[in-house]
């Protein structure tokens, strides 16, 4: 669970897990001071953190010898009808194409991607959130 706590500073806001907290805030131009993460760019470091652990879990599981990978995520909402995660994957050594392969592929199953890749709901469970 995450909890967001507003800060004194227009709409910067610390969010935290209990044991680990960061900021997030919005651009200058919609009234922020850019002194935090931008939520979207929270979405997209969610699933480039997601990925990168699953790229790195299946290369240990098929004995594939990965030093470091590079995930990059992009949200594109241009379309309004569709948002589009767009990645990049670069790992720091060359790879045997197959195994190259075998690694994107699990991407397809990274447990973020899977979650973002369901019908989404919304449920307030309580209004107040006397947290």
């Amino acid at each position: 669970m995450m909890i967001s706590e507003s800060q004194h500073e227009k709409y910067l806001t610390r969010f935290t897990n209990g044991m680990l907290s960061a900021y997030a805030d919005t651009t200058k131009n919609k009234g922020g001071l850019e002194q935090g993460f931008r939520p979207h760019e929270l979405l997209e470091a969610a699933l480039a953190c997601c990925m990168n652990m699953s790229l790195r879990m299946n290369a240990e599981k098929l004995c594939i010898p990965l030093k470091e990978v590079k995930v990059q995520v992009s949200l594109n909402r241009e379309n309004s009808e569709q948002s589009t995660f767009e990645y990049s994957v670069s790992f720091g050594e060359s790879l045997l194409y197959e195994d190259e392969q075998k690694l994107l592929r699990a991407l397809e199953c990274s447990s973020v991607r899977s979650t973002l890749s369901k019908p989404l709901a919304f449920k307030l469970v309580n209004e107040k959130a006397n947290l």
